[in-house]
Order: C-alpha cells, then sequence, then structure tokens
C-alpha cells in the first residue's frame, strides 16, 4: 500500500524550494539559475534540478561523485512546446513515499519501497503547465511529466525531450533495437538481438531503432541502468535514439510501422497526459541487479483470483522437435513426461488449430486433468502487421473475439495462452498487449507473450502475465551455429539486462544435443539455469530423451525445482562474463552461476549470508555433458572451479 508523509528537513541548494510549497512565477523567471537538491534516504544518492535560460535540467551524484551530467527535461506536444522557455511556477514540499507489495512472479515475493519524492511546477511563455516529478531512493532515481493543461484538451505527443548525459570514460552494455518491419515475416521488433558490451558511451547503435531498455553503464565505480515503468497503455513505449553523440543519450520513437493496424504510433490523449516513469538504478553492480525499480515503479495489482496465478515448470516440444510435433500423439507424451517429471503444465504450441483441432484438445485437456498438469495454448496476434502464417491467427483481435474465445478455452479445460508476434512498441500496440490481458484475466487465463515487447513491470499490475520472451533465446540457437556460440557470453548478460526486473521466457535447459548444432555449453552452465533465469512459468525446453541421459541426482533435481523464489542477491559476476546469483526458497538457498568465458574460472564465493548451512554442490564431470555433486559447507569463502562455458548449482 502506498503511503506519503511529508519531510520536515531535507537537504536542498534552495532552501525556499525544500520546505516552501509554491515559488512566485516572477520570483522564479526573475532568477538567472535555481537549483534544488533531493537525496535518497540513506543520502548516497542526490538529484540536483536546475533551472536556467528556460531550461530545466538534472544531474545526479553519488556520493558526491556524477553519474549523469547536466541532462534535459521536458516534452514537446501539439500546440505546446514544454522544453524551452520555461519559468518554475512552484516546488511542492518533499515527502516520503513508502509503498509493500507482494509478487507472485520475480527475484522476490515481498517488498518495500521508500524514496523521497519532490514535484515541480513550470509553465511556458504561453503559460501553458507541466509537472515533473522526482522520486530518488536508495536504489536509483526515478522522474516522469504530468501535464494537466486546460488549454489542451487533446494532448498529443510530438518529442519527450529528456536526455541521459553520461560522464567522459563512461561504458555501455546494450542491445540495439531491430528495424521494424525486417527479420523472418516481417515480425521485428522483438528485442532478440545480441548485446554489445563495454563499448564507449556515446557509441551509435548500428540501426536507426536505436537502442532497447534496460540499458546498462558503468562510470567509474558506479552502475546504472536506464529503463521505464508504468506503462498503461495511454503512452508508447520508448527506447534509447541511435545517435548519442559525448555520451547523451535521448529518449527514441518507435518507428511508423509499430502500431496496431491504423493505430496510433505516439501518446494522445483528453484530459491529463502523464509519462511513464524515467528510472535509472544505480549503485555498486550489486546494489543495480538488486533493485526492484522495475516494479516498485509499476501500478498496483488489479484484482485477479490468487488461486489461479500458479508459477511453475512447462514441458514444450517445439524447440527442439519443432513443427513437425505439434500433433496429438507427441504432445500426449509430452503431458507424460511434464507428469513424471513433477511439472505444472505442458505448452503445445503452433498450428495445433489445425493439426490437432479443438476437439482433439479438449481430450487432452481432459487427459492433462487426470496427471495434474494444465494446458497453455499458442496464438498468433497478428492480423495484417506481419507475413506469418502459424495459425490461430487474427482470433485475439476485438474484445468481441478474445471474449468468445477464452470462453471457450476456459471450458475446455485450457490454464493460458502463449501470444506471438507482435507489432512493436507503438501506443496503439501497448494498448492492445493490455486489452489482451485485461480479457484474459476477466477470464482467468494466464498470458505469455512471445514475439514481443519488454515488459516494464506489467507483472505486478496484471498477475495474470506469468512470463515474456523479449529475448534472443534457446529457439535461435538452433537454427544457426554462431548464435549458439555466442550463447554463452549472451546468457551472462541478462541477469543485468533484460531479466533485470521483469520475467523472461528464454526457455532453458538443454542436456542433449541440438539437430544439426554443436552446442557451446556444458551440462553444468545448462542446469544453473533453470535457477538464473526469472520467469513465472518455465518452458524447459529438453525432451524425455535428453532428460534421460542425467543422473537420477539432476532428475531429481528438475523434478523439485521451486516455482517461485523468497528472496535473490548477486553473489559475484560481470555482465556478459559470468553470473553468480542465490535465489531462496523457504530456508533453502540455491546459489547459480555461469561461465560465460572461454577460459576456466575460479570464484571464492562469499556465502556468509545463508550461515553455517550444508548441501550439495552439482556441476560439470570430467567428461563432456556430465556431472559430478558432492557436499559442501557454506564457510565464509566457498572456492569453485567452472570449467568454460560451464556452470554449477550450490544447493544449502
Amino acid at each position: 500500500m502506498l503511503k506519503t508523509t511529508a519531510i520536515t528537513a531535507l537537504t536542498c541548494a534552495v532552501a525556499s524550494l525544500a520546505v516552501t510549497p509554491a515559488v512566485s512565477a516572477a520570483n522564479a523567471a526573475s532568477a538567472t539559475s535555481i537549483a534544488a537538491q533531493l537525496r535518497s534516504p540513506d543520502n548516497h544518492i542526490a538529484v540536483t534540478v536546475n533551472m536556467a535560460d528556460g531550461k530545466l535540467t538534472y544531474t545526479i551524484a553519488r556520493d558526491g561523485k556524477p553519474v549523469l551530467l547536466a541532462s534535459d527535461l521536458g516534452l514537446q506536444l501539439a500546440g505546446a512546446d514544454l522544453s524551452n522557455d520555461l519559468t518554475l511556477t512552484a516546488s511542492s514540499a518533499p515527502r516520503i513515499v513508502e509503498d509493500s507489495y507482494h509478487m507472485a512472479v520475480g527475484k522476490r515475493k515481498d517488498i518495500t519501497y521508500r524514496a523521497n519524492e519532490q514535484t515541480w511546477s513550470l509553465q511556458n511563455a504561453k503559460r501553458q503547465k507541466i509537472d515533473v516529478v522526482f522520486r530518488v531512493s536508495n536504489d536509483g532515481v526515478a522522474f516522469r511529466y504530468i501535464v494537466a493543461e486546460p488549454s489542451l484538451p487533446l494532448k498529443k505527443l510530438v518529442q519527450e525531450r529528456t536526455t541521459f548525459a553520461l560522464p567522459q570514460g563512461a561504458k555501455a552494455w546494450m542491445q540495439p533495437m531491430s528495424v521494424a518491419q525486417t527479420g523472418w515475416s516481417n515480425t521485428n521488433p522483438s528485442y532478440e538481438e545480441h548485446y554489445q558490451m563495454e563499448i564507449p558511451a556515446g557509441t551509435k547503435s548500428p540501426t536507426m531503432a536505436g537502442w532497447v531498455f534496460p540499458a546498462l553503464f558503468r562510470t567509474g565505480a558506479t552502475w546504472l541502468a536506464i529503463s521505464e515503468a508504468n506503462m498503461d497503455g495511454s503512452w508508447q513505449a520508448s527506447r534509447l535514439a541511435q545517435d548519442s553523440s559525448g555520451g547523451k543519450y535521448s529518449i527514441g520513437n518507435p518507428m511508423p510501422a509499430e502500431v496496431y493496424t491504423n493505430g496510433g504510433l505516439m501518446a494522445e490523449v483528453e484530459g491529463t497526459l502523464t509519462s511513464p516513469w524515467r528510472l535509472i538504478a544505480l549503485g555498486s553492480l550489486a546494489t543495480v541487479t538488486n533493485s526492484t525499480l522495475g516494479t516498485d515503479l509499476a501500478a498496483p495489482a488489479i484484482a485477479f483470483d490468487k488461486a489461479l496465478v500458479k508459477p511453475g515448470h512447462a514441458s514444450w516440444s517445439w524447440g527442439i522437435l519443432k513443427d513437425d510435433a505439434t500433433v496429438y500423439d507427441v504432445q500426449k507424451q509430452f503431458i507424460d513426461y511434464a507428469a513424471d517429471m513433477q511439472w505444472d503444465y505442458t505448452l503445445i504450441d503452433a498450428d495445433w488449430d489445425r493439426k490437432i483441432g479443438y476437439e482433439k484438445i479438449k481430450q487432452l485437456a481432459d487427459y492433462a486433468a487426470t496427471r495434474n498438469i494444465g494446458l497453455i495454448l499458442w496464438y498468433n496476434s497478428s492480423g495484417a502487421w506481419n507475413k506469418t502464417e502459424y495459425s490461430p491467427k487474427s482470433q485475439l483481435l476485438t474484445h468481441e473475439q478474445r471474449s468468445k474465445e477464452f470462453k471457450r478455452l476456459r471450458e475446455i479445460g485450457i490454464k493460458g495462452l502463449k501470444i506471438d508476434f507482435f507489432a512493436g512498441d507503438g501506443q496503439s500496440m501497448i494498448a492492445y498487449y493490455l486489452d489482451i490481458l485485461r480479457d484474459a484475466a476477466d477470464a482467468g487465463l494466464l498470458i505469455n507473450f512471445h514475439g514481443a515487447t519488454l515488459p516494464r513491470g506489467w507483472q505486478r499490475t496484471w498477475p495474470n502475465l506469468m512470463t515474456m520472451e523479449s529475448i534472443k533465446g534457446f529457439e535461435f540457437t538452433t537454427f544457426a551455429q554462431a548464435d549458439q556460440d555466442k550463447m554463452p557470453s549472451h546468457a551472462a548478460m541478462l541477469p543485468f539486462t533484460r531479466n533485470l526486473y521483469d520475467p523472461m521466457d528464454f526457455t532453458p535447459v538443454v542436456f542433449g544435443d541440438i539437430p544439426n548444432i554443436k552446442r557451446a555449453s556444458t551440462n553444468g552452465f545448462e542446469l544453473a539455469t533453470s535457477v538464473l533465469y526469472l520467469s513465472g512459468i518455465q518452458h524447459f525446453v529438453e525432451i524425455p530423451a535428453g532428460m534421460a541421459t542425467v543422473p537420477a541426482y539432476i532428475k531429481k533435481f528438475m523434478q523439485d525445482l521451486p516455482r517461485s523464489w523468497d528472496d535473490s542477491r548477486l553473489v559475484e559476476g560481470y555482465p556478459g562474463k559470468y553470473a553468480v546469483i542465490a535465489r531462496r526458497s523457504g530456508d533453502t538457498w540455491f546459489i547459480a552461476g555461469i561461465n560465460g568465458s572461454g577460459q576456466e574460472k575460479t570464484l571464492a564465493l562469499d556465502l556468509s549470508f545463508v550461515g553455517k548451512k550444508q548441501g550439495v554442490i552439482f556441476t560439470d564431470g570430467d567428461q563432456p555433458r556430465s556431472f559430478s555433486q558432492r557436499s559442501i559447507a557454506a564457510g565464509k569463502k566457498v572456492v569453485v572451479t567452472v570449467k568454460p562455458h560451464g556452470g554449477f548449482v550450490i544447493q544449502l
């Protein structure tokens, strides 16, 4: 529940701005410059908001050292430039914002958020008004724009003028945004490119579409992850623009094709226009990796039957066996496989309506229920926005279609949908996602979006959203050897970027062969991803034949693996090179690590946070694709040697 409390004392560069609810426009206009500082509760992070020469800017420092240099604020609307010729009309008294909430899906279940908040009110030369709201928490900074200007009944966004100016020498870890209407059957963008790692901040994106969120940076000892949250369907999803000369990044827009057919591209609302939160997690790498800002700033959960929010593990044939396996007999085998593995779901992929049909699907659902397995069915989201032919297609485009189809699915016992091939990040497409989530929630159905945008905290607002793809996942490593060869370092990026805040349907864990591909990872690496990756429903790609090759203790591990986590923390790591993350379920800790490099790595892990627990470590054996296990006691340091592209899991 969100609570606010006035702050009676807060360090401010101009005391009147900190303690006076309003500053007169005349006084603000007469000042050559005004600067006000808002600090985090622990006093380590400071945001300074500056008003000079008609422009509003902000800077961020951590422990007195610059993290972001002077960066721009403001919006340009049709009929109102709210980024230039501004004067300050008022600033609110700072207040404490506190929130506590529960998450079924994520790095921890029970989360608290505490920040200091202040609002700056401005007007342009036409006396058109805008508010800029800042929050500073111990793990970062967030801000958003609110425009309630009555002279503009229709508020149409032309361009957001926000920038993020990195200091000289900063490094970046970023994924290029793919160009709309490129790729297989015109299905881009889907957040499915390889990351560029440790490049100089300011490097131009290789595509005109820019860079995706979250974008990771390091300046000195401080790491930053820039993203956005609280997408309500009124605003387009943003990215960082292609050109960032001098390390100054600006907000980029979706490309014109990234819309629902004949729908809008940019925000356009009647009444009050409220932007998503622009968020900047910052601190040590551990602080950023452990942060929950992406959900802290999301809207609270809608009402949804908690009994239906069932995170779990799923069997899935398509990842390795592809289209030919989407037939009745094979899917029945995968239901039996899921039951044998003590999992929760089986996903039946594309073209089930043609190859199996609704009548036979009901038979499978009835059979699955006898094995305590729920069925998830694949759907094609698209209308006219791409050239895909997989079906069912064009059955979810309207509320009436969705209501009819979702009712039918519930009646035959289906638990959820995987919906694929969206058009991108335009406002109308973002609204389409939310329309689907809303209608699915009304029908009591779980959702997994593929070929999709970044969730941006939706899993908090919509408890029926279990996961989203939005990543170059396992399936790409089955198409081309080059993608397979890059996979280990790519995987070592994901806990620090794509999977930082949001669930990710990478579809991990393969112990056997991939047809026509030489695997780059060891089995220890693959086992570790079952813990490392966060997804409300984890669709394990391994098939029965591959699972049959592993020792009994590995199979039991996969059977007993928790479906959700009470807590998580980074133990050690470096983006793109290696990652070791600890997750707790009840009283048991699971510490998973992967080595994304081609060289053996010896780690001395500080596991003192688990106490004096004893357990076991599962890691790679001496022979290719073999495992080893040994008992282990958690002291202050636990030494683990990890093979090239190898991994391990410690269970304590």
